[in-house]
């Protein structure tokens, strides 16, 4: 398989290039780069920046703002974006609830939600988890009860993530706690926020941050309208949405701008009468990182190439699992080459070095969400080794 880009490919990513490094604010793309914090603002600007020119929802339907590209094409736009630190359109809007709308929703849903949700004009979030049916999902447990026009929906979701931004909320709900199989007794529904009855409560997470909430539902009326596609069919909404969340996790392009700043930071270490980039162990370390990271992009690359029947492909799994090691292992060096300094400091705004300890706390979670590390093992055996 030819691996190359063509003359035309690298045209189109030179143009991509150009268009992130010179379009998105200069102030936002480097704050993603040295992982601060974004607020809500700096997500918005960047996403109606990329809608604006047709960049923010190529995978959708053509109607609905997407692009006639080639599999290649879809992965150059995804890694320069990566690569110029641009924030990347929010995944609930272009990868979770806008594909699901687009596929199953009525159209009288597509005209009302798609345009909002790819202009990021309706930030959602993800009401899947529960206290109980984290990984064994389908064990959810919270109701709804048609009441005429109405659901009334009761229980808790849990891990919402960023929902302390969000105006809408994309639920599963338990609409027939009757069905033999616990999975088809599921629906999803979409509701605003401020409805009445809904509470959201953030969670403090070990890196000391605020990412995701808690969401009580007491008597929640949503209007049946708001019920995606058939009653009881929302478990085959959300594993199709979930395939969609599992495109692009490898986050290769992300993990060699990590890889570069761990590179500079190292020169900026002093330490014998060098740099810490010039110790051979350390040097060693870093160099097989690189090397790693060009093989997953080679894999990523083929995987891309290969993807043209629109099936999903196995392989995406040695992806998803390489590419956690791989960003897991970056923030860890990033905490080694900061070393003492990578600890909270109360008062202080915080640097890289203190900011080190935060980004690899929180990348613990890249194991876990889009398929855990022993889900991914699962597939490869059995699926590519045949085992």
């Amino acid at each position: 398989m030819q691996l190359a880009l063509t003359d035309d490919e690298l045209a189109f990513r030179d143009e991509l290039r150009a268009f992130y490094r010179t379009e998105i604010p200069s102030e936002i793309r480097n704050r993603a780069r040295h992982g601060q914090e974004l607020s809500k603002d700096d997500f918005v600007t960047a996403q109606r920046i990329l809608n604006a020119h047709g960049l923010a929802v190529p995978n959708w339907p053509v109607e609905w703002g997407g692009r006639e590209w080639t599999p290649i094409q879809r992965h150059i736009w995804h890694e320069e974006m990566q690569l110029a630190s641009v924030p990347e359109p929010l995944t609930f809007n272009t990868k979770m609830i806008g594909p699901v709308i687009a596929q199953f929703g009525s159209r009288e849903m597509q005209e009302r939600f798609l345009p909002a949700t790819a202009n990021l004009d309706i930030w959602w979030c993800q009401g899947f988890s529960e206290p109980e049916a984290g990984s064994d999902l389908a064990s959810l447990r919270t109701t709804a009860v048609r009441d005429g026009d109405y659901y009334i929906v009761n229980g808790q979701k849990t891990w919402t993530t960023l929902a302390q931004y969000a105006d809408w909320i994309f639920c599963l709900v338990r609409t027939d706690p009757n069905a033999v199989k616990k999975q088809v007794g599921i629906s999803m529904l979409l509701f605003p926020l401020d409805t009445p009855g809904v509470t959201v409560r953030p969670i403090k997470l070990i890196d000391g941050g605020f990412e995701v909430n808690e969401i009580f539902l007491e008597n929640v009326r949503v209007p049946a309208e708001n019920l995606v596609g058939e009653e009881n069919r929302g478990w085959t909404y959300a594993k199709f949405l979930l395939g969609n969340e599992r495109t692009g996790i490898a986050a290769v392009g992300q993990t060699k701008v990590r890889l570069w700043l761990a590179k500079e930071y190292a020169k900026q270490t002093r330490q014998g009468g060098g740099t810490l980039l010039d110790d051979p162990v350390f040097a060693t370390r870093v160099a097989e990182l690189e090397n790693e990271l060009l093989a997953l992009e080679l894999v990523q690359l083929r995987v891309a190439a290969g993807s043209a029947d629109g099936q999903p492909n196995p392989v995406s799994s040695i992806l998803k699992l390489r590419g956690t090691e791989l960003q897991q292992a970056t923030t860890e060096l990033l905490v080694d080459i900061a070393g003492p300094e990578s600890l909270p400091c109360e008062g202080d705004d915080p640097d890289w070095a203190r900011r080190s300890t935060a980004n690899y706390l929180n990348y613990r979670k890249t194991s876990i969400y889009g398929g855990s590390s022993e889900v991914q093992r699962g597939i490869i055996a059995s699926t590519i080794l045949g085992l």
